[in-house]
């Protein structure tokens, strides 16, 4: 939450990378690690770590709550997803919501997680807040893992421009033993076990100041019950969703139709002007040419090695090239998409020129060459 407050440090510290890159990388291994499929950040601010977080391929749901909602509005638009996204939809579904409000109130919309962050949140709320907070995070959310940060106030030491506190807006700083107890007293309490860490290390020499920032990582024992979660969900949502953005994905199956169709173009093209161009090779000839007989091997250079019957093998016919579509569906990436034959046909019917059987696609070469 402090990325935005620059942090003064004296030349004998300097943090390479910069501190805040640091917890969010260590969030990043985490998800890594665990594969998570929904996660929340709480106190997501400019939203910075949801954004490195999207890039995850395990994770399908994303959401983050903070009490600032212009801060969050500042920097949103970058969760939305890009052209790209469209033109080459995922495998993976991935959805992105922003809710504002506070970590002190219980929302159903926060049920469900498997990971909840709280990357330099705690620090920041009120005494009557703090009390709330464990039992919305860990007794209500209940999810799988929990990651806090906060500073560690034995290294304000090694910080000569820090008065106080490190930010303005903290309420207070721990130090490890305080932390320590927090924590380990929070997971008794609602069956978690708890390891701490941190990032910042201190100077050689001063090893036991302990890191700059100190981390938390809390596992649930148990798994959680739907009655648990059934009994605690309130009646009433108490956040304001102020974004939400759904990621075209290969899952939806307008995408995935798009995804099939052009795939299957493209490879039937390909595996065209191949065929073309080795019945060229022979047409000089009459009598290679009476031996020509299409071979998928001369394409093996370009879209990899395909062991393919004759049934299978592409063929002209008069200004007609028919490319079966059992050939097409020996090409991995449409294999991939498809999963089975029968999918194939059902997703290209329509849309793609077929023969009069609809077993293989048809392109019209004189119909081409006057185009050209």
């Amino acid at each position: 939450m402090d990325k935005n407050f620059k942090e003064e440090f004296t030349q004998i510290i300097k943090f390479e990378p910069p501190l805040y890159k640091q917890r969010h990388q260590f969030v990043k291994d985490l998800v890594e690690k665990y594969k998570p499929k929904k996660v929340a950040d709480l106190g997501c601010a400019d939203c910075s770590l949801l954004w490195m977080l999207k890039f995850c391929s395990c994770i399908e749901v994303l959401a983050g709550l903070d009490i600032c909602a212009n801060v969050m509005k500042e920097k949103m638009h970058t969760l939305s997803p890009l052209p790209v996204d469209y033109l080459q939809p995922s495998e993976r579904s991935l959805t992105v919501t922003l809710h504002h409000g506070s970590v002190a109130h219980k929302d159903p919309c926060m049920l469900g997680f498997d990971l909840v962050t709280c990357i330099e949140l705690i620090e920041h709320l009120e005494e009557s807040e703090l009390k709330k907070f464990p039992e919305v995070v860990f007794g209500f959310m209940a999810p799988s893992i929990v990651v806090i940060s906060t500073p560690n106030s034995e290294f304000n030491c090694l910080l000569p421009r820090v008065m106080l506190y490190r930010h303005p807006d903290h309420k207070f700083e721990w130090s490890q033993a305080e932390f320590q107890s927090w924590a380990l007293e929070t997971a008794r309490c609602y069956d978690y076990s708890v390891e701490f860490t941190g990032v910042g290390h201190p100077p050689t020499g001063m090893e036991k100041v302990g890191f700059c920032t100190q981390i938390g990582v809390f596992y649930r024992k148990y798994p959680q019950t739907r009655e648990s979660v059934q009994s605690e969900k309130p009646m009433e949502a108490v956040y304001k969703t102020v974004f939400k953005a759904v990621y075209p994905s290969l899952k939806d199956e307008k995408y995935l139709q798009n995804a099939v169709i052009n795939e299957v173009i493209f490879t039937a093209q390909i595996i065209k002007h191949r065929l073309m161009s080795k019945r060229e090779e022979y047409s000089d000839d009459p009598e290679r040419k009476s031996k020509f007989q299409p071979s998928m091997d001369c394409f093996s250079d370009y879209l990899g090695k395909v062991v393919v019957e004759k049934n299978m093998e592409p063929f002209v016919s008069g200004n007609e090239v028919y490319i079966p579509l059992t050939t097409i569906f020996s090409f991995p990436k449409v294999n991939r998409l498809c999963g089975s034959f029968e999918k194939l046909c059902k997703l290209i019917a329509g849309k793609v020129t077929l023969s009069s059987d609809g077993s293989a696609v048809m392109f019209n070469i004189e119909h081409e060459n006057e185009e050209n």
